[in-house]
């Protein structure tokens, strides 16, 4: 489906989009949920989900953050088209915004920040990652095709999505948006690939400063080892199921917004037999969205943060009926429903993480949804 307007009607009609570099995905027809009522259950049963499917029906959706809450997986026909998606999708509506709240304010999270902090010096936590929000309210209700248009046609190198989370036929169903530079895995066959990406700083409109700012990204001692920690986990849970496992050094990647180093890691699989959806369950959620250990990260998470994140740093994508398929990591995201638009942004802490620039780093990852939300 390559049409603008024919996908703009299809997601007003609920269907699930995935835009990057080199292909678009949209799911459409009827779409049953995959059994389960948590993430967790919902990944076992995608595969046997897609027993018997003709070719070409793929399951695709959401899992949360939090794998023991709803997912949002859905079995259905797809189509798959070379290339981003075009735009813009329909005409453009002007949205105005009445209300915005940060969710804690920039100070509550700097505190919350501090507290991460105690806690790793205390010797709980290697590595937590916390979250915000910025929560909108419009007068009218936000458009899901209007802000995928923007999130694509501003971010070239990312993956854009639109997801929808509950029944797309109620008024109030919510929608998962966003568009996300973070490859969780991409399998095909016995190849798996990943890009992890940990240790960011905001970018600069000046050229210099810009160049600047990447060079200490890179020689960063304290990015370094977050990025590290998160590479280490990714290693060790692919191990398993990995005749060989491939990490060389981090790279830079650049957003519009901020610098990330990456690492592209390459796997191949000792059984065919494992699929994309068996290796979300292994992985998910990484160091880059929970931290490290990951057990006690996720312990000091719900301590600390106070947030419901849903889908946000999640898992997003598909599989097909051979085990192949695609999924991201739910970053630079937001949650949609009716008026209200929740966008979301986080930050690794480690030892020798400053609150303020945690404060400023989660602001420049928000600008991605909100520069898409708010352009004129």
């Amino acid at each position: 489906m390559s049409d603008p307007e024919a996908v703009a009607r299809a997601v007003r009609g609920g269907a699930t989009v995935f835009s990057g570099e080199k292909s678009t995905l949209v799911q459409t027809g009827p779409r049953p949920l995959v059994p389960g009522g948590s993430g967790a259950e919902q990944l076992r049963r995608a595969t046997a989900a897609l027993d018997g499917a003709e070719r070409g029906v793929i399951v695709a959706g959401a899992v949360p953050f939090d794998l023991s809450r709803p997912g949002a997986l859905r079995l259905g026909p797809a189509d798959m088209t070379p290339g981003p998606l075009a735009v813009p999708l329909g005409s453009r509506a002007q949205v105005t915004v009445a209300r915005s709240r940060p969710v804690p304010s920039p100070a509550g999270y700097a505190d919350a920040v501090r507290a991460g902090l105690d806690r790793i010096r205390a010797g709980r936590v290697d590595k937590v990652v916390l979250a915000r929000t910025l929560e909108l309210e419009a007068l009218d209700d936000w458009s899901v095709p209007q802000l995928l248009s923007e999130l694509v046609a501003r971010n070239p190198s990312a993956t854009a999505l639109a997801v929808p989370l509950d029944d797309p036929a109620d008024p109030g169903a919510r929608w998962l948006v966003g568009a996300t530079p973070e490859l969780l895995l991409r399998r095909r066959g016995p190849s798996v690939l990943l890009r992890p990406l940990a240790g960011s700083i905001p970018r600069s409109p000046e050229p210099d400063e810009d160049i600047r700012r990447s060079d200490a990204l890179m020689n960063s001692d304290k990015d370094r080892r977050e990025h590290q920690f998160v590479v280490d986990a990714v290693v060790e849970a692919l191990s398993p199921f990995c005749r060989t496992v491939n990490a060389p050094e981090p790279e830079l990647v650049a957003t519009p917004a901020v610098w990330h180093l990456a690492t592209r890691v390459t796997a191949l699989l000792n059984d065919t037999d494992t699929t994309s959806v068996d290796l979300v369950a292994a992985l998910h959620p990484t160091p880059a969205v929970g931290g490290s250990p990951r057990k006690e990260a996720l312990k000091v998470i719900d301590e600390v943060e106070g947030l419901d994140r849903g889908c946000y740093a999640g898992a997003v994508g598909w599989q097909d009926v051979h085990g192949d398929g695609e999924w991201v990591v739910a970053v630079r995201c937001a949650e949609v429903r009716g008026r209200s638009l929740r966008i979301f942004a986080g930050a690794g802490i480690v030892e020798g993480s400053d609150p303020d620039a945690e404060v400023a780093e989660t602001a420049a990852k928000m600008r991605t949804v909100l520069d898409a939300a708010t352009a004129r």
